[in-house]
């Protein structure tokens, strides 16, 4: 798993991509995450994992504070989650996470890249029961066993460790995330997480190596991005370059 990841991770093209659009998502989820609980990071877990992310990301202050202000006034627009599966260039699988305000609006938009890419939108669930859903820690380290250890003595509920070239990935169910992180942090003084994310990793993966297949692939993609509502996508294409 832990290979394939880290090759995912590096040919998967995600939201995260332009200055204006990370600063856009994340106050987004921030506001929602605030919103639908406690404004308060410090009882609010969901909310501390994003504005800790947001600051590694380099998202503004303002941006941030902006959005905990809004959702404690109790102004501003309700959004609801949508999630839109379906098949891509080169008959890869996607996953589109959406917020939406306007659900009629953000069905259109996510699916006009699919049409135009003579792509396929699928049904709820067409291609989520083949990606696994997980808390992700990545950070530098050879020794799987010691860190399995710990994460053990923590009772923490761990899916998987293991070590390569020099580093260490831990994979264990979403709800056990903060769980996970207090564990290693507390073991291993100074701890710096590399990868450090809840996502959905496939269980296979699709390679594109036709030109014309890159360059629909790289389209659809594009179009996606573009789409104010899309928060984040995930496939299983590996781009041949």
């Amino acid at each position: 798993m832990g290979r394939a990841f880290v090759v995912r991770q590096s040919s998967m093209i995600k939201t995260a991509n332009a200055k204006t659009k990370i600063n856009s998502r994340y106050g987004k989820e921030i506001y929602v995450a605030a919103k639908s609980g406690e404004p308060d990071p410090e009882v609010n877990q969901t909310l501390r994992r994003l504005i800790e992310k947001a600051k590694k990301d380099q998202v503004p202050a303002h941006v941030i504070e902006k959005a905990i202000e809004k959702a404690a006034g109790g102004a501003g627009e309700d959004y609801s989650v949508a999630r839109y599966e379906g098949y891509g260039p080169g008959n890869c699988m996607v996953i589109v996470d959406c917020l939406t305000d306007n659900p009629n609006r953000t069905i259109k938009d996510v699916r006009l890249p699919f049409t135009k890419t003579d792509s396929k939108i699928g049904t709820p669930g067409c291609v989520a029961h083949m990606f696994d859903h997980y808390a992700v820690l990545g950070f530098a380290g050879d020794d799987d066993e010691v860190v399995l250890e710990a994460l053990m003595m923590a009772d923490v509920d761990v899916s998987d460790v293991e070590a390569e070239d020099g580093k260490i990935s831990v994979f264990a169910p979403p709800t056990e995330y903060f769980k996970a992180k207090t564990a290693l942090e507390d073991a291993f003084e100074g701890i710096n997480f590399e990868v450090d994310e809840i996502t959905f990793i496939p269980q296979v993966n699709i390679e594109i190596e036709d030109e014309e297949v890159i360059a629909n692939f790289d389209k659809f993609i594009n179009m996606l991005e573009d789409c104010d509502d899309v928060q984040n996508i995930y496939h299983n294409a590996i781009v041949k370059n």
